[in-house]
């Protein structure tokens, strides 16, 4: 897949950019169906003291993961979207040649209730040694609508600076842009169909608002820096020995 000049220059500009059909229905269905297993399996063995970090508690029915860490790590599935030739072909049109997946997650975002997230930065949770070295491949799961809880972006923020976050009480893991900062930036969603991928860059604010439908929104997040970008100051611990290295 090639962008085009105009496709390269409105992310610079805004921050992100949305491109759809990067993979197919079989493709996404298979990682939906491997994630579910893998997530029942994990709740299953969960410890309590972990459950804040991990169940989503917006959901209050029952217990169902928001999350899950590093899937690239733990699933075949997930190694090969982020070694997709189209997928990859993107990315380095993007931060450059010679790319690895550094962190990645898997969104779940349940139905009838699953939880917003806050408006963040990832380079403040990465805090990479070059900003521009960081992007994020957004792959959507699920169609990703206003009703279901899809991202919201402020455009143009990737150009100014990484701001100090906070954490509300109890949460330390839940770093957010402070109200004071946030009050002053419009916030533009950005609805993805499935098999879609939304990339943004690590300064790019960004948010997704709570599931209010009834169908899921789950989404795969691979976080790719090129050749010489790496977490040199993070604000959360990440395992430098979990990074796959894609070309």
């Amino acid at each position: 897949m090639i962008l085009t000049e105009s496709d390269k220059a409105r992310y610079r500009h805004v921050g992100h950019l949305t491109v759809p059909g990067v993979f197919d229905s079989a493709q996404t269905t298979g990682v939906v169906e491997d994630i579910q297993r893998w997530g029942e399996e994990f709740l299953a063995e969960l410890p309590a003291e972990q459950r804040a970090w991990y169940v989503d508690g917006g959901v209050t029915a029952r217990a169902v993961l928001r999350k899950l860490d590093n899937p690239h790590h733990h699933r075949e599935s997930v190694r090969r979207l982020a070694a997709s030739p189209a997928l990859v072909a993107l990315v380095e049109q993007l931060i450059g040649s010679g790319v690895w997946v550094y962190f990645s997650q898997i969104f779940f975002k349940p139905p009838e209730g699953g939880g917003p997230k806050p408006a963040h930065q990832d380079n403040f949770y990465f805090g990479p040694n070059d900003v521009e070295g960081v992007v994020t491949a957004w792959i959507a799961l699920d169609d990703a609508t206003l009703e279901n809880g899809c991202l919201y972006f402020g455009e143009g923020t990737n150009q100014g600076p990484v701001y100090p976050h906070e954490a509300p009480p109890g949460e330390p893991y839940n770093l957010q842009l402070p109200e004071t900062i946030l009050s002053r930036q419009p916030m533009t969603p950005a609805p993805v169909m499935r098999g879609g991928v939304s990339f943004h860059h690590g300064n790019t604010f960004h948010q997704s608002g709570p599931n209010l439908s009834i169908r899921w929104r789950r989404a795969c997040a691979l976080h790719y820096v090129n050749s010489h970008t790496f977490f040199e100051h993070p604000a959360l611990p990440y395992d430098d020995s979990l990074k796959l290295r894609i070309t």
